[in-house]
């Protein structure tokens, strides 16, 4: 999570992501001529653009949530040769209501980086409670969403709203309430899915009630079942711009077939994507408790080109990255040649900046969960993978998938309709 800081200034799936990117202001992804213009100076790769047959989504890194992260976004990219990384993406810490308003001193950066090419994308992860990883009871979660949907909060969602809008940044994808179907968040889904879905439509109409304001909506669960379906947390379609998907690769000795296939997986995301008419992302991804697995990350990678997939954020600390950290040599060099552009294809990937091959800057210490639980422990059940907010501030991680596996038929799995049957 970022620093707390005050404010002081499928075939439907890829015809959604088409039409996401093609109804957004020029400023925002660009146009669908600025991307392919893009494609081509970059020699095809990143951003939107194909290498070997793939077509890859705008690509984006998680380092730091502050101006490191910003000014980590240069040395990834010159790491991969000159493929344009195009997705900056940062968290809002979510102590306090004060965090979630928008500090400056957080934003701003992001927001001079967004403003200097047209055709990049500001992605921010917003919380829907303060103290939103601290231990809450169901009780106490119930009640705080209850009071959301009743309009408790609204304010400080439009003074967030007015903060992006000022910074020049109104076409801010906003991550909402993400890995709702979790145990980790106060803003959490399961104690009562009907009024997370009426707080959600609240937060979504308090922030589109800001004149000037082009955002769009991703509404990002964790794969897999994990706490509660995340299908029963869907708030509707005329609030949810895109359908994302935390994912990681665990749990261990999992195949990347069943990653796909098991039940609210990534093949549940792309079909109820393409059923609602909605671009699919992923915000979270990376390696996790299969250590080194180029496999998983080359599949990853064409599961995300198949589907046509709006941008994709890699966590970059270990044990979940491939720049920063070397513990993970083969998936960095698989991952390179993907998205390197021409002139850096060949040769050795050098290492990242980080040297720890066990871990990158701002990573838990050893002996950490980095599992989301406000009380650290993390359920091992769910598939999910999200690291602890003190982690986050500098490089966060979390999601849930599992390792690569041999490539084989990927099994459509059933996705089930949303419930609104209240939980707990």
């Amino acid at each position: 999570m970022a620093e707390r800081c005050r404010w002081i200034t499928g075939a439907g799936a890829g015809v959604a992501t088409a039409a996401l990117l093609a109804g957004l202001a020029a400023g925002a992804l660009g146009s669908a001529a600025a991307s392919k213009d893009a494609s081509a100076a970059n020699g095809g790769r990143g951003g939107g653009a194909r290498s070997g047959g793939l077509v890859f989504p705008y690509l984006g890194v998680f380092t730091d949530s502050g101006a490191e992260g910003v000014a980590n976004l240069a040395g990834f990219q010159e790491w991969l040769g000159g493929t344009p990384v195009r997705v900056g993406h940062t968290y809002l810490a979510g102590g306090s209501w004060e965090d979630i308003e928008g500090p400056q001193d957080l934003l701003q950066p992001w927001a001079e980086w967004r403003r200097a090419e047209p055709d990049r994308l500001f992605v921010l992860n917003v919380p829907m409670q303060a103290g939103n990883e601290e231990p809450t009871s169901d009780a106490r979660v119930r009640d705080l969403l209850r009071q959301g949907a009743g309009g408790a909060f609204d304010e400080h969602f439009g003074v967030l709203a007015r903060h992006l809008v000022e910074l020049g940044v109104p076409d801010t994808v906003i991550v909402l309430g993400w890995e709702m179907n979790g145990t980790t968040y106060a803003h959490r889904c399961g104690p009562d899915p009907e009024s997370w879905q009426a707080y959600w439509r609240r937060i979504v109409g308090a922030m589109r009630a800001v004149p000037g304001q082009k955002f769009r909506f991703d509404f990002a669960p964790t794969r897999g079942a994990d706490a509660v379906p995340w299908t029963e947390c869907y708030p509707g379609d005329d609030t949810v711009d895109v359908i994302g998907m935390d994912a990681y690769d665990q749990p261990p000795g999992e195949s990347f077939d069943r990653q796909v296939s098991e039940p609210y997986g990534l093949q549940a995301q792309v079909d109820f994507a393409a059923l609602h008419g909605k671009a699919v992302s992923y915000p979270e991804w990376g390696l996790f408790r299969n250590g080194d697995d180029p496999a998983y990350i080359e599949q990853m990678l064409q599961w995300m080109s198949d589907h046509h997939a709006l941008y994709q954020t890699i966590t970059d600390y270990c044990p979940h990255g491939v720049w920063q950290c070397t513990a993970n040599p083969e998936s960095s060099k698989v991952f390179r040649e993907l998205l390197s552009a021409p002139a850096s294809g060949s040769g050795t990937p050098s290492p990242g900046r980080a040297t720890d091959t066990s871990q990158a800057p701002g990573t838990p210490a050893p002996g950490t969960s980095t599992t989301p639980v406000p009380s650290g422990a993390a359920p091992e059940s769910s598939g999910t993978a999200s690291a602890p907010a003190a982690a986050r501030r500098a490089a966060p991680a979390r999601g849930g998938l599992t390792p690569g596996g041999n490539g084989g038929p990927r099994a459509a799995a059933p996705v089930p309709s949303p419930s609104a049957a209240p939980k707990g």
